[in-house]
């Protein structure tokens, strides 16, 4: 990963060097040709395409299969947050912004170019918040040359088509400092330019386009098995060919001539051979004297040696990889959770250095978000939230609820039913199964209320009371 690095003495956010920007702009584009060789294999446009010597040009796209897998384990369960303070503002805010759909791209962006940017802002007469991917082929953030390499600015540019050819090319870049916003159009010449467009203050207190990295080297989940994935293609396109080359078997012919009714070197002769070839296609029997002898040259190939070669190279994509395929046999049934764990370790190794990155870059959002909310007077503290990935993977319910069922009574009901993977929000969980215990206690008091339970009198139980003119004859 290259860092784009000035001295913090060099830059003012409140004059920009356009001269300095259209370097660093020049830099990133001499150095974008490795992230758009991961989006090309992505897409299914590898090298093996450009071979115009190969009959047969297969493209087995593991690197799709690679990225698709990685980022959908990785975050495609939406990022939950807790804390025990009151976040429902803060929540709300990021739903509005679409926050789960940029993770989503941003997961997509790490596992195919090794690093992702997003960009938070406020979208033109409107006071929400909204969060937007973009393309690492198109944004760099600079940093000083400090040992904590602090931020200095980020740039996203794309360079103004003009096919007229009559005028310099030009770079429009929107540069972000952690106060203004500038939209520069930029001379991609040596020619020294006035920062004449005037800054706009965006109140979010920090540069905001956020820094994703896939690891701490910034490398695509796929981009060191790509020789993999080009032989893994040779391969398959040379197996095509020679499977054709076995079907379009040469008959030869020893002794005799298929047709003998011309001369040789004539048209007639190539006319008679043709209507000879199609009887023989059609009806398949060929007449020829006792000496002569016809047979097929066929190209002989070790097809059990070409699948031991093709498995290993397949193998050896997923094993440097760590992204195991989930359509191999040994994933199928039902598997214990213990197990599934052993068979997905490479890939959850991967995915907690996914985690543990992409968690610096939640921390930037949400204070970014926090520190909007506050000029709305909405207090949120983003020091005390914590934020929740959850693997995508198929639970083996059973299992979970033995579990849960033998720790009943040894671990508190909160952290059980936070194993259970379809309780969302454990607090209302909790409240709802009190709510339903206590109605189920005054449903049974009802029931057994209904009789009464007073002593028998004394004496005879069949015995009646005497009504109360009994009682005054007595007296």
């Amino acid at each position: 990963m290259y860092i784009f690095t000035i001295p913090r003495e060099k830059f003012d956010e409140r004059a920009p060097d356009k001269r300095i920007i259209r370097q660093l702009i020049s830099k990133h584009i001499s150095l974008v040709g490795d992230l758009k060789k991961n989006m090309a294999y992505y897409q299914g446009k590898h090298k093996i395409l450009e071979d115009a010597k190969r009959e047969n040009r297969l493209v087995c796209n593991h690197a799709k299969d690679i990225s698709d897998t990685a980022s959908s384990y990785f975050i495609g369960n939406p990022v939950t947050y807790k804390s025990d303070a009151d976040i429902k503002d803060l929540t709300d805010s990021l739903e509005t912004a679409g926050a789960d759909e940029t993770d989503g791209d941003n997961g997509l962006d790490l596992s195919i170019y090794g690093l992702a940017y997003e960009y938070v802002y406020v979208k033109e007469n409107e006071n929400n918040l909204l969060t937007k991917n973009l393309s690492p082929e198109n944004t760099f953030m600079v940093k000083d040359d400090s040992i904590e390499e602090n931020e200095l600015f980020a740039v996203y540019y794309y360079v103004r088509k003009d096919d007229s050819g009559t005028g310099p090319e030009h770079y429009i870049a929107t540069v972000l400092t952690p106060n203004y916003k500038y939209e520069l159009d930029i001379q991609n010449n040596e020619v020294p330019q006035l920062t004449t467009e005037l800054p706009v203050p965006h109140y979010l207190g920090e540069i905001p386009i956020i820094e994703y990295l896939n690891n701490k080297l910034a490398i695509g989940d796929f981009e060191l098995q790509i020789p993999l994935i080009d032989a893994y293609n040779a391969l398959m396109s040379d197996r095509i060919t020679d499977k054709e080359q076995f079907i379009d078997a040469i008959l030869a012919i020893y002794g005799t001539l298929l047709s003998d009714e011309d001369e040789p070197g004539t048209d007639e002769e190539d006319q008679n051979i043709k209507k000879v070839k199609d009887r023989l296609r059609k009806y398949k029997v060929l007449e020829m004297p006792d000496t002569a002898k016809a047979e097929y040259l066929t190209r002989t190939f070790d097809e059990s040696g070409v699948e031991i070669l093709k498995k290993a190279i397949e193998q050896d994509i997923h094993k440097f990889s760590h992204i195991p395929c989930m359509s191999d046999e040994s994933f199928g049934g039902n598997v214990s959770g213990v197990a599934m764990e052993f068979k997905l370790l490479g890939m959850e190794n991967i995915t907690k250095i996914k985690t543990r990155y992409y968690r610096k870059g939640l921390r930037k959002r949400l204070r970014i978000f926090c520190n909007y909310l506050a000029l709305h007077g909405k207090s949120v503290d983003p020091t005390g939230i914590t934020m929740i990935f959850t693997r995508a993977l198929p639970k083996n319910l059973l299992e979970i609820s033995q579990i849960v069922a033998n720790l009943w009574g040894k671990v508190s009901r909160k952290t059980l039913l936070s194993q259970v993977p379809f309780v969302d929000d454990v607090d209302e969980e909790l409240k709802a199964l009190d709510e339903e215990t206590e109605e189920n206690l005054k449903r049974q008091q009802e029931i057994f209320g209904m009789q009464e339970n007073t002593p028998p009198q004394d004496g005879n139980p069949d015995q009646k009371e005497p009504d109360k003119s009994e009682k005054d004859d007595a007296e």
